[in-house]
C-alpha cells in the first residue's frame, strides 16, 4: 500500500480546505507559489500562537478587513463568521468596526450591513446561541 504523502505547499492547501482563501491569491499562486505559502506561513503564526484569545484576534481582523485602506468584503463577512463562533457579541463586533472608523466612516458602510447579515445567519444556524442584543453604553 502506497503511503500518502505530504502536499508540497500545505499552509495553501489548509488554508483553501478550511475556506480560509482569498480568491485573489489564485493569481498568485499561478505566479509564485512558494512565495504564497512563505506569505501563508508567515500571516498563520500569530493565528496558532500567542496570548491572544480567537475570539479576539478574529475581531482584529474584521477590523483589518473593513479598514477604509483594505475594504474587503469577505474577509470581513469570514472573521465577522468567526468571532461570532468564537463567542463575540454584537456589541463587541459593532464596537470594532466603529473602532476602525478612525480611517474613515467607510469602514462602517462596509461593515454594519455585513454584521447584521451575519447575525442572522449565525441566530438561524445556531438558535441555542443567538447573540447577546448590543450592551447600553451606560453600562460600561
Amino acid at each position: 500500500m502506497k503511503k500518502p504523502t505530504a502536499p508540497k505547499r500545505p499552509m495553501t492547501a489548509s488554508h483553501k480546505a478550511t475556506g480560509d482563501w482569498n480568491p485573489m491569491w489564485d493569481t498568485l499562486e499561478s505566479a509564485d507559489p512558494d512565495f504564497l505559502e512563505a506569505y501563508l506561513q508567515l500571516r498563520s503564526v500569530p493565528i496558532a500562537k500567542g496570548p491572544l484569545p480567537m475570539k479576539v484576534k478574529e475581531l482584529i481582523l474584521v477590523a483589518i478587513n473593513a479598514a477604509t485602506t483594505h475594504l474587503y468584503a469577505p474577509g470581513v463577512r469570514r472573521h465577522i463568521r468567526n468571532a461570532l463562533q468564537h463567542g463575540a457579541t454584537r456589541a463587541e463586533v459593532l464596537e470594532t468596526i466603529q473602532l476602525t472608523t478612525v480611517l474613515g466612516i467607510h469602514a462602517c458602510n462596509l461593515a454594519v450591513p455585513i454584521l447584521e447579515e451575519e447575525i442572522t445567519a449565525f441566530e438561524k444556524a445556531t438558535p441555542s446561541r443567538a447573540v447577546k442584543p448590543k450592551a447600553s453604553r451606560a453600562k460600561r
